[in-house]
């Protein structure tokens, strides 16, 4: 059987257990979702709510009788019932009635909290459904009204997890209101850097980069020049050209907007750009400058709010991360202690998903040290701090695939499929069934089912995963490659030989087009592919290369 490889990614792009980490860009601040920038006019009007037909109840509702309404574990029920529902479509009248119920649940047993706000905000969506019977070419307070209810709608697909859905409410927000406003309004500037935001955390970085510059060019225009709006923007457009690889883009916005900063006066935010410059000189391999930039942004941290200051800890994470790439594994493990001190005992106001994250980053580099017990119990640590709700699930998937990947490594099999699995399936069920992490999630997952001896259900899993990495990152992608040899090695232990030579041949072509044909790598793909065109009885089908191509490796 020919062997298998794991689909590697470019150099220096992030490694699949931190695809999920926070930024510290910090455009979402404390892991919170800045309001939707809806239109600054008069209140929407309000809608009334509709008429629920009368209808006659099943054995299960009969139970969930108003005078019950007090029982704690009856709100979280009606809740889950309400979100069900709603993504069904089935029936919109049930859902606002389930949703209805539990927020006087939870406000009766409970109080105000997360529970109570999260069942309001379902009961808006479902009011916000509403919002299609509105023409938006009535008047302004039509449109208004109708642009509010889709952000407000996007909003709360966001909150319950479904990013495919939340962005297309976004969008039909902000051709509403660029109708309404015109182009250069900078009301609009600042939906389409919203929108931008929600297409990053889906990884959909051309359509963020088109949105991010959009607003850019706006804010340019209305606003004075070097302006706070237009820092953001380049602080958001950086992290879209770092998540691309383009690390000398992304550094240069990131010094224009911490010169902005610099000249408002907001030395918190210049900190935080410190750090983001840090990061970017760590792709670069320059480590002496992002250690410079590091400790300049932490001495502003520790000055300002104090040695247990959650940014702090987040900036120990970025020097533990650099000293282990440069060989100093004492210093780096002094500041995994440090970092993890912070998050272990955390001052009050840190969201726990940046806990959780801060734990994930640390588990990270123990792994690296080989100190795997550890890192698998910092990874248990964040897991039992995050919540299964719809809107924590793509964190959980991501820390879920760190896990797998780390069971993998010590050939604990079983453990690592389990865990692929599960982070799969929250991703599927959150929308984010076609981002290049869920194509490499695919290919690891496909990989522990091989050596478990599932070769169909690999199979399965590999094409699938090539469909999605052909889509998003090209056929030629080192990525997209991985999995091609992936699936021709499974093809030819299901005795399916031509199907699998096919590939190889593409594979080799390729690679002879690239590495030149005396590269390692070309002659070890040559063997592979000799061995199986023997086993299918006829010799390599292959077009003529120029010279040039055949000799020049750097093309």
């Amino acid at each position: 059987m020919l062997g298998l490889v794991s689909a590697k990614t470019t150099p220096n792009a992030t490694p699949l257990h931190n695809s999920f980490r926070q930024n510290d860009n910090h455009i979402h601040k404390n892991g919170n979702k800045t309001p939707s920038p809806l239109l600054k006019r008069t209140p929407s009007p309000s809608f009334s709510k509709p008429k629920t037909k009368p209808s006659k109840k099943t054995l299960q509702e009969l139970r969930i009788d108003e005078s019950s309404l007090d029982n704690p574990d009856l709100g979280p029920f009606l809740l889950k019932l309400a979100i069900d529902t709603m993504a069904s479509g089935d029936n919109q009248n049930k859902a606002l009635d389930y949703a209805t119920r539990a927020s006087i649940s939870f406000e009766i047993s409970s109080g105000p909290g997360l529970d109570l706000a999260m069942s309001l905000q379902v009961e808006a969506a479902i009011y916000c459904s509403s919002i299609e019977v509105l023409d938006h070419k009535s008047g302004s307070d039509h449109a208004m009204a109708k642009f509010s209810g889709f952000m407000q709608l996007g909003d709360t697909y966001s909150m319950l997890g479904r990013v495919d859905r939340s962005i297309s409410s976004y969008e039909s927000g902000l051709k509403i209101q660029i109708e309404t406003l015109g182009d250069l309004d900078p009301r609009v500037a600042e939906s389409c850097r919203y929108l931008a935001e929600a297409y990053v955390q889906a990884m959909q970085f051309d359509e963020a980069e088109k949105l991010c510059q959009k607003s850019l060019e706006i804010h340019r225009e209305q606003n004075a020049p070097a302006s706070i709006e237009e820092a953001g923007d380049r602080r958001l457009m950086a992290l879209i050209y770092e998540a691309k690889g383009e690390y000398e883009c992304a550094l240069e916005e990131l010094v224009l907007a911490s010169m902005v900063m610099i000249a408002a006066g907001q030395e918190n935010e210049v900190a935080a750009i410190d750090v983001s410059i840090g990061n970017i000189y760590v792709f670069l391999c320059r480590f002496d400058e992002a250690i410079f930039s590091y400790q300049k942004a932490l001495t502003v941290f520790k000055s300002t709010r104090g040695d247990e200051y959650s940014p702090v800890a987040s900036v120990y994470n970025r020097l533990a991360e650099v000293y282990y790439k440069t060989g100093k594994l004492r210093e780096s493990k002094s500041y995994c202690e440090n970092a993890l001190r912070i998050f272990s005992k955390p001052v009050t106001g840190i969201a726990t998903e940046e806990i959780a994250s801060g734990l994930a980053e640390i588990s990270a580099i123990y792994e690296a040290l080989n100190e795997h017990g550890e890192a698998l119990k910092l990874l248990y640590m964040a897991m039992k701090l995050l919540k299964d709700t719809p809107g924590q699930r793509s964190m959980i998937a991501g820390i879920e695939a760190q896990m797998g990947l780390m069971f993998y490594k010590v050939g604990k099999y079983g453990e690592a499929r389990s865990s692929f699995e599960n982070a799969v399936a929250k991703l599927r069920a959150s929308g984010d069934a076609k981002s290049v992490f869920f194509g490499i999630l695919l290919n690891q997952l496909g990989l522990a089912s091989v050596q478990l001896y599932r070769i169909h259900e690999a199979v399965e899993l590999f094409e699938e995963a090539r469909e999605i990495l052909e889509q998003e990152c090209g056929s030629c992608h080192s990525d997209t490659l991985g999995v091609y040899s992936n699936l021709a090695a499974t093809y030819d232990a299901l005795g399916r030989v031509e199907d699998a030579a096919v590939i190889l041949e593409y594979i080799l072509k390729l690679r002879e087009e690239k590495l030149g044909t005396a590269n390692p790598e070309v002659a070890d793909e040559k063997k592979r592919l000799a061995v199986l065109l023997k086993e299918a009885g006829r010799a390599r089908i292959r077009k003529g290369n120029s010279l040039v191509n055949l000799l020049d490796s750097s093309s």
